[in-house]
C-alpha cells in the first residue's frame, strides 16, 4: 500500500459502488478497503509471475489500457502514473485523470529510473521512450480534465501536456497516523522502494560517514547492493503493516527522505504523528514540508549535504503538536469532500 494505492482506497470509499479496473491485480498487498470491490484486470494479470516481471512489460501497457470497454459509463476516474489516462471511453462520458505525473521514465527522469541499468538497456530504450511518448501525447486528448496532486505536478502537465489542471493533494490518514506517548529512540528512519529514483544510496553513503544509526522500512529491486554498501549502523527491515510504521515513526529522530517525489505521502505520515522530516529540496516536499518548523531541507542532493543537514537538525526545536497540526491539513477526510466536490463540479463541464 504505497501512495497510489492510499489514494485509491480514499476513492473506494468516496465511490462505494463505482466498477474497478486496472492492469495488474496484486490482491493480497492492498486493503481490505480495495479487495472487497469488484476488481477488473486486465489480461496481462494472467501471465504467469507477472508480478515479478510486470515492469518489463511496459511497451505493451498502452495497448492493454485501451482493451478495457469503458462505452457504457457516463463518468470515468483515472489515477494515472504512467498509462490509465489513456483509457478509451465513449463519445458520451467524462473522463476527468487524477494525475500522479506524466510518465517518469518518458519525460525527463529516465536517468533516475535506469541509473543501474547498463548502456545497452539504455540505447535500446531511446525507440520504445520515442513510441510511448508519442502515445501518451495522442492520448491526452481522451481526458476531458486533469487534476494534480500537487503545483509541482501541475507544472509538468503544463510543460509536457500543455494542459491546465486543478490541484488537489493526496490523503493522509491522520486520525491513524497520531503521536503516541513514546520519546524518541536514538535512530533515523526510511520508509521507501528500494528503487534507484529514490536515491537510498545518498542516505547510506551520508550515514555510514555519520555513524548513526539508520533503520530502512522497504523492498525492492536495489535491496541486495544497498545492502552490500551498508555499514553496521544501517538496519533493513521489509515492508511493515502500518501498526509497525506507525510506532516507527512515533520513535525515530527524523524521517530521512533523500529523493526528489511528485508528492510524497510518507512525510506527511511521519509529520502527521509529530516526527520531523529531512529531505532533499526538491519536487513535491516543498509543499508538504516547512522549513524550520516541520523540518529541514538539503541541497544538492548528495551525502555531503545530507551530513550537513542531519549535523545542524536539533530535535529540541522542533514541537510534535506544530508538525501534527500541519500535517493534519492533508487528512483523507479533507481530501474526500473537496474530491467530491471537485468532480461534481468537472462533470458538469464546470
Amino acid at each position: 500500500m504505497r501512495g497510489g494505492e492510499k489514494v485509491l482506497e480514499a476513492l473506494c470509499e468516496l465511490f462505494p459502488d463505482a466498477d474497478l479496473y486496472t492492469l495488474i491485480y496484486r490482491e493480497k498487498h492492498i486493503s481490505d478497503v480495495i479487495r472487497k470491490r469488484k476488481v477488473k484486470p486486465s489480461f496481462l494479470n494472467a501471465l504467469p509471475q507477472v508480478n515479478k516481471w510486470y515492469q518489463w512489460l511496459l511497451p505493451i501497457f498502452p495497448f492493454a489500457i485501451e482493451r478495457f470497454n469503458l462505452k457504457g459509463y457516463d463518468l470515468v476516474l483515472s489515477t494515472s502514473h504512467c498509462v490509465a489516462k489513456g483509457v478509451k471511453v465513449g463519445s458520451g462520458t467524462r473522463h476527468i485523470c487524477y494525475c500522479f505525473t506524466p510518465m517518469r521514465y518518458i519525460w525527463g527522469f529516465e536517468e533516475e529510473y535506469f541509473r543501474n541499468k547498463n548502456w545497452l538497456f539504455k540505447e535500446s530504450f531511446i525507440p520504445v521512450k520515442n513510441y510511448l511518448r508519442k502515445w501518451d501525447l495522442e492520448s491526452n486528448n481522451r481526458v476531458n480534465h486533469f487534476i494534480a496532486i500537487s503545483n509541482n505536478i501541475r507544472e509538468r502537465l503544463i510543460k509536457f501536456y500543455g494542459r491546465e489542471s486543478d490541484v488537489l493533494y493526496p490523503p493522509v490518514d491522520t486520525s491513524y497516523f497520531m503521536p503516541d506517548s513514546a520519546g524518541a529512540e536514538n535512530y533515523f528512519l526510511i520508509v521507501s522502494a528500494l528503487v534507484p529514483y529514490k536515491r537510498i544510496d545518498v542516505a547510506i553513503e551520508a550515514f555510514n560517514k555519520l555513524n548513526l544509526p539508520l533503520v530502512i522500512i522497504g523492498e525492492g529491486p536495489c535491496e541486495k547492493e544497498l545492502k552490500k554498501r551498508s555499514h553496521t549502523n544501517i538496519t533493513f527491515m521489509k515492508w511493515q503493516p502500518m501498526s509497525v510504521l506507525r510506532k516507527f515513526y512515533n520513535r525515530c529522530r527524523a524521517l530521512i527522505f533523500p529523493g526528489e517525489e511528485d508528492f510524497g505521502i510518507v512525510p506527511l505520515e511521519a509529520q502527521a504523528c509529530g516526527c520531523p522530516v529531512i529531505a532533499y529540496e526538491k519536487g513535491g516536499v516543498l509543499e508538504t514540508v516547512v522549513e524550520g518548523k516541520t523540518g529541514l531541507f538539503f541541497y544538492p542532493q548528495s551525502p555531503d549535504a545530507l551530513i550537513e543537514a542531519v549535523r545542524r537538525f536539533d530535535p529540541d526545536g522542533f514541537s510534535k503538536d506544530e508538525i501534527r497540526a500541519h500535517a493534519v491539513q492533508f487528512d483523507k477526510e479533507i481530501f474526500k469532500t473537496k474530491f467530491k466536490a471537485l468532480v461534481n463540479r468537472l462533470r458538469n463541464g464546470g
